[in-house]
């Protein structure tokens, strides 16, 4: 898949996860296939106002690359100028973000609820791709809801606007992350733009990944909640559609192994204290369905050293 300016090694991508996709997340998913990163949601407007935290975010990695960078905003002369300052961060793409339904995202009209109205989302688009350097895409869900599906007409805009690709998650916004994503939306956009377009909603395995493509002849798959706990998705989705080859999954040690690898990462990058307690939901991902999985994650909550949380994984390992 091409992108304005590069090319993709696979259509494998990960999905963008607000308290999940950090550096070092990233660069597990990296190694193990991924075709395109994406960061956390950033905020256009705290990064306009050179939010430090906000900056931390986009702490990017040459080994890393290509990545995409998601902002979110609902205010276009923001969004231009936080375009212009990513003009001189190292990420190739540029995700504009209208599909997030959380509460306190959605509130200041960011995230899915722009889908409510297109004429905004036009004149975002419209100074965005005024500013930026880089290849701009969009990830937009089905619609608000069941009765206002929109995607369609969101997709003609991007596309007219000039937008390099478009990513639909096949849920409505209250729907949220419960249900079934509708994999048809996918299908009818695809039929009917011409731009890339990457498709996302209940990927978590090769069956679904054949599938979607199968079915809606998407361009890329992007995977979220699939890839927690998982990053070996990407390289097992590759082997089967590159060349049919049905890799064995990871066995306990190699779970345990990444886990304890992506530990020492978060700690380089976001020091002892948070790491330890970001990395909870992680381990917690890494260790589902292993023997004795539930005691050792609760003892794992309740540790705040590097050593400690080492220890009862490696104990893990062996039970």
């Amino acid at each position: 898949m091409k992108f304005r300016d590069f090319e993709v090694k696979n259509e494998v991508f990960l999905a963008p996860m607000a308290g999940v996709t950090d550096l070092p997340f990233r660069l597990i998913c990296k190694e193990h296939g991924c075709g395109l990163l994406y960061t956390e949601m950033i905020n256009a407007k705290a990064l306009c106002y050179n939010d430090e935290n906000t900056k931390k975010m986009l702490n990017i990695a040459d080994e890393e690359l290509p990545v995409a960078v998601q902002i979110f905003g609902s205010e276009p002369e923001y969004m231009a100028r936080a375009t212009e300052i990513l003009n001189e961060y190292p990420n190739e793409v540029l995700d504009i973000n209208m599909g997030c339904p959380a509460p306190k995202v959605i509130k200041n009209g960011d995230g899915s609820a722009l889908m409510k109205n297109p004429e905004q989302i036009k004149r975002i688009l419209d100074k965005v791709l005024e500013k930026s350097k880089k290849s701009v895409t969009i990830k937009i869900r089905k619609g608000w809801d069941e009765n206002s599906v929109n995607a369609i007409e969101i997709a003609k805009i991007a596309q007219e606007a000039g937008v390099d690709a478009i990513t639909i998650h096949g849920r409505t916004k209250e729907q949220y992350y419960s249900g079934k994503a509708d994999w048809d939306i996918i299908e009818q956009i695809k039929s009917e733009i011409k731009i890339p377009v990457i498709g996302n909603g209940d990927v978590v395995t090769i069956g679904d990944a054949i599938a979607i493509k199968e079915k809606t002849k998407c361009d890329a798959i992007m995977i979220g909640r699939g890839a927690q706990g998982n990053p070996w998705i990407f390289e097992t989705i590759n082997a089967y559609i590159q060349k049919g080859i049905i890799l064995d999954p990871p066995s306990k040690e190699e779970k345990i192994n990444v886990a304890i690898k992506h530990l020492k990462m978060a700690i380089k990058e976001h020091g002892e204290y948070v790491a330890i307690r970001e990395m909870r939901k992680h381990i917690g991902w890494y260790l589902k369905g292993m023997k004795h999985s539930a005691r050792f994650r609760d003892e794992i909550n309740h540790l705040t050293s590097e050593t400690e949380v080492i220890k009862a994984l490696e104990e893990c390992a062996k039970a």
